[in-house]
């Protein structure tokens, strides 16, 4: 089997983009990810497009708009892959599995996502078609509601926590105002995130404003290959472990405040790459909310269950901390286009291992992982990666 090798990415800028049709995001995530590979679109033997839609846009079908963004992409297989809030994820491993099994060599992956094109009731609407709609289609809030749900039972079984989701917003907040790409670049502070006000309300249980993704419009792009190449502008990056475990969708069926798909994830995925957390210099994490960031530090392994408070105050996952998670602001700052997502957190970290990521870059980035998941973990994404010597 091949290897594939991250060679080349690109990333718009995430945020309410009214004027830029679907089209022109992956034009301008995808050219500048093809040319850092140093190739030409012509190179490109396979398109794999990322995109949740569900009724953001009357138009469907995306893998066939990667020709009208390049033209030259015209006679080029494509195909649209859609795995909830790991869309993303779900395009990354098809096209890295055409790849590794060499029936293609040099492959584009684009992850996209147009979501301000409705009124917020009606995104709420969309979104909750993540869940499972038969029990939570009627969850009041939204998917906010779902997780707010989610967060009332933790506080429930472990105490109130609203510390610890506070210094997780402000934290990611802090982060990503060194990230140009980022949709929200403010530094929130604590105090902020901890206080319900006027500007930063209750939007769902125990959850206010701050501890909510944003509705984010956005494209990001990685160019995969069976091998480095050598006119790349940028160092490759490989996989030392790609890894997926699914979870029952309805939150009847399994303990709703513990994601265990996720720790299934976490403790294979680590395994298969011979590492272990303490090999790990950094984690982008699917921080759609701050809960599911503190039940990520348990899955992780950072934390026993229930006790996943203690990662975040005692300062463990801040830039400066013993394992950063999120030092590109997260979804929380970055921004939440649901299919784009996946796809940037993998450009993200290739950025951080290759030492590219500019005002972002951590002092000590050689190994790192990236963790994405669909619906309440239900599609469980892990990669880790590392950059070739």
């Amino acid at each position: 089997m091949t290897t594939p090798h991250i060679v080349g990415w690109g990333h718009t800028p995430f945020g309410k983009h009214d004027a830029i049709d679907l089209v022109q995001l992956i034009r301008d995530a995808a050219l500048p990810a093809i040319a850092s590979a140093g190739l030409a679109p012509a190179d490109i033997d396979g398109v794999f497009i990322g995109h949740f839609n569900g009724g953001f846009l009357r138009q469907d079908f995306s893998g066939a708009m990667a020709a009208l963004a390049i033209p030259e992409l015209r006679h080029v297989p494509a195909v649209r892959l859609e795995n909830a809030c790991a869309t993303g994820s779900a395009a990354i491993w098809s096209a890295a599995d055409a790849v590794a099994s060499g029936r293609l060599k040099r492959v584009l992956v684009v992850g996209c996502e147009k979501m301000n094109t409705l009124p917020n009731a009606q995104i709420g609407e969309v979104l909750l078609r993540c869940s499972h709609v038969a029990e939570e289609g009627d969850t009041p809030g939204g998917f906010a509601g779902v997780f707010g749900k989610i967060a009332g039972g933790y506080f429930a079984r472990f105490g109130d926590q609203s510390d610890a989701i506070a210094a997780i917003a402000a934290k990611n907040h802090a982060n990503g105002v060194r990230n140009p790409v980022a949709h929200m670049r403010r530094d929130l502070g604590f105090d902020f995130c901890r206080n319900a006000s006027d500007k930063n309300p209750f939007v769902a249980g125990p959850l206010k404003r701050s501890d909510c993704s944003l509705v984010s419009d956005g494209a990001a792009a990685l160019v995969i290959s069976s091998e480095p190449l050598p006119g790349a502008t940028v160092p490759a990056v490989r996989w030392l472990s790609r890894t997926q475990v699914n979870e029952y969708l309805p939150l009847s069926r399994r303990d709703p405040i513990r994601f265990e798909g996720a720790a299934l994830a976490w403790q294979r995925g680590l395994a298969a790459a011979g590492s272990t957390l303490d090999d790990l210099h950094f984690v982008e994490t699917h921080d759609c909310f701050t809960i599911a960031e503190l039940l990520e530090y348990e899955a992780m392994g950072l934390a026993p269950h229930g006790q996943g408070a203690r990662v975040i105050l005692d300062g463990v996952t801040r830039f400066d901390g013993r394992l950063p998670v999120n030092p590109s602001g997260g979804l929380k700052s970055r921004g939440h286009p649901i299919g784009a997502t996946g796809v940037s957190q993998h450009v993200m970290a290739a950025m951080q291992l290759t030492g590219t990521a500019g005002d972002m870059q951590l002092p000590k980035a050689g190994r790192g992982a990236v963790f994405n998941m669909g619906g309440a973990a239900v599609a469980n994404y892990l990669s880790i990666l590392e950059a070739v010597a």
